[in-house]
C-alpha cells in the first residue's frame, strides 16, 4: 500500500453522494461501498494511516473488524463514481456488487441476509421487497421463484432492507403503484394518499400504469438519465397533441426525478462497513458554539442549533471539558468540536464560533482532517462592543448565506443564545462542585 498516495486521494474526494471502489495491488476490486459524502466516508477508513485515532463510531462490529482491517491494508487504489442522490448511490452500489462480486462484500454478509426488489408478473404489477429467505429454494432460477408471488423481475442483492423500504417510498411518490394483494382499491388508504393510482378503480389506464412500473424498473437498473430523456420526449409529444394536463403530469415527474429528496434515506439508513452517517436536514441548519469557565475551572462548552433562523432546543448539546487544563479557550473549543463531529448528528450548513482568528484557524484544520467541508465563521464583539467582527473560512458560499452573515441582529441573537446556554450549564457545574 502506498500510504501517501491513498491519503492524497482521500483529500481530493468530493463531498457528494456516490460509490467508492477499493482495488488491490493487482488492480482487482476487493470492496465496493456507497456514501452520503464520498470524502467523509472514504477518509474514515484511513484515519489510523494519517496518525489519527479512530473516532467514536469509526469502529466496526467485532465479528467484522478483522476482515475490514485486513481489507484496508490491501487497498492500493481508490476509484469513485459520483451520483446525484443517495438513492442512486444505493442502487449503483448494488448493481456493481452483483457485477463484480468483491471479496470483502461477500465476506461481510451471509447470502440469507440479502434482500431484493421484486416486480411481480400480473396485470398491474406490484413492487415488493423480499429477503433471500422468502424466495423459494432451488432449482428454479431466482427470477421465477417466490412463495405466493409470480415474479417477473428481481433487482439486487441489497444488504439493508430498511434502506430499501425508504428508497421504495421515494420512488413510489414519483411513480405510484398498487401494492396490495387484493385486486381492488376499496378501503385502500394508499389510494386516498395518492400512492396507489387506482388501476382496479379505473383511475389510470393500463398503459400509463405500465409507464410507472417502467420508471421504477429503469431507476433500479441505474438508467435514470435514459428515463429522463424518454419522459422529456413524451412530454413534448403530449404538448404537441395539446394534451396539456398529461404533459404537466409528466413534467412534474421529471422535476421530482431531478430533485429527489432523500433526506430520510440519509438520516435513517446506514452505509455499510463504517457505521458513521452524517445526514443533512431539509432546513437550513446553523450550529453555534461557546465556552464558559473561570480561569480554566469548571470549563464547559455549548452547542445551540437554529433551523431556518428559529432555535431548535431539542438539538442543543452541552459538553463538560475533560482534556484541557488551564485557561485555553481554543483548545477547549477544539475538544468540543472533535466530540461533536465524532457523533452521527445532522450535519450543519453553517458553524458559528465565539472567538477570533485562532478559533477559526483551529476549526478549519480540524474539520478538514475529519473529512468535513462546512462554512465556519468566528464571531467576536468589536472594540466598541456594538458591532460584531466576523471572520469566515475560505469556502465558496451561496448568496443566501452571504445575506445571512450580513444580518447582525440574527448573528447576535444566535451567539447570545449560545452564551446563555453555556453560562447556565457552567453555573450548574460550579454549584454541583461547590456542594
Amino acid at each position: 500500500m502506498n500510504v501517501a498516495n491513498i491519503i492524497r486521494k482521500t483529500k481530493q474526494l468530493p463531498q457528494v453522494p456516490g460509490v467508492y471502489i477499493f482495488r488491490d495491488a493487482k488492480g482487482k476490486i476487493i470492496y465496493i461501498g456507497k456514501a452520503t459524502s464520498l470524502k467523509s466516508r472514504v477518509s474514515s477508513y484511513f484515519r489510523t494511516l494519517r496518525g489519527l485515532s479512530p473516532l467514536k463510531g469509526d469502529s466496526v462490529p467485532e465479528q467484522h473488524s478483522r476482515p475490514i482491517e485486513e481489507m484496508i491494508h490491501r487497498v492500493a487504489d481508490i476509484e469513485v463514481q459520483e451520483t446525484e442522490s443517495v438513492l442512486e448511490a444505493l442502487i449503483l452500489e448494488s448493481n456493481l456488487i452483483k457485477k463484480h462480486q468483491p471479496k470483502y462484500n461477500v465476506k461481510e454478509k451471509d447470502d440469507k441476509s440479502f434482500s431484493y426488489f421484486v416486480i411481480t408478473k400480473e396485470e398491474f404489477p406490484r413492487v415488493l421487497i423480499l429477503r433471500q429467505t422468502d424466495l423459494c429454494p432451488h432449482p428454479q432460477p431466482l427470477s421465477q421463484r417466490a412463495r405466493g408471488v409470480n415474479v417477473g423481475k428481481t433487482f439486487g442483492p441489497y444488504t439493508s432492507k430498511k434502506q430499501m423500504e425508504i428508497a421504495l417510498k421515494i420512488m413510489r411518490k414519483i411513480f405510484p403503484f398498487h401494492s396490495s394483494k387484493n385486486k381492488t382499491e376499496k378501503g385502500c388508504f394508499d389510494f386516498q394518499l395518492g400512492l396507489c393510482p387506482g388501476p382496479y378503480a379505473g383511475a389510470i389506464s393500463k398503459t400509463d400504469y405500465a409507464k410507472n412500473i417502467r420508471g421504477i424498473k429503469m431507476i433500479l437498473e441505474g438508467k435514470k438519465k435514459n428515463l429522463l430523456k424518454k419522459m422529456e420526449k413524451e412530454m413534448q409529444a403530449l404538448a404537441k397533441k395539446e394534451e396539456f394536463e398529461k404533459a404537466t403530469e409528466v413534467r412534474n415527474k421529471i422535476f421530482a426525478l431531478q430533485h429527489i429528496q432523500d433526506v430520510a434515506l440519509i438520516s435513517n439508513g446506514k452505509d455499510e462497513a463504517v457505521p458513521r452517517l452524517y445526514g443533512r436536514s431539509n432546513k437550513f441548519r446553523i450550529e453555534a458554539y461557546d465556552i464558559s469557565n473561570i480561569g480554566g475551572q469548571q470549563a464547559v462548552g455549548s452547542m445551540v442549533v437554529f433551523e431556518n433562523s428559529e432555535p431548535n432546543k431539542k438539538e442543543y448539546r452541552k459538553f463538560k471539558i475533560k482534556t484541557v487544563e488551564g485557561a485555553n479557550d481554543v483548545a477547549m473549543m477544539k475538544e468540543v468540536l472533535t466530540r461533536r463531529f465524532s457523533n452521527p448528528w445532522t450535519q450543519p450548513d453553517l458553524i458559528l464560533l465565539d472567538g477570533g482568528a485562532g478559533h477559526l484557524n483551529m476549526a478549519e484544520k480540524l474539520l478538514q482532517e475529519m473529512g468535513f467541508v462546512i462554512l465556519i465563521v468566528s464571531v467576536a464583539k468589536g472594540a466598541t462592543r456594538k458591532k460584531l467582527e466576523t471572520r469566515k473560512s475560505k469556502i465558496e458560499t451561496k448568496t443566501e448565506i452571504e445575506n445571512l452573515l450580513k444580518n447582525q441582529n440574527l448573528l447576535k441573537n444566535i451567539m447570545d443564545e449560545a452564551h446563555r446556554f453555556a453560562i447556565s450549564y457552567h453555573r450548574k457545574v460550579r454549584k454541583r462542585e461547590f456542594i
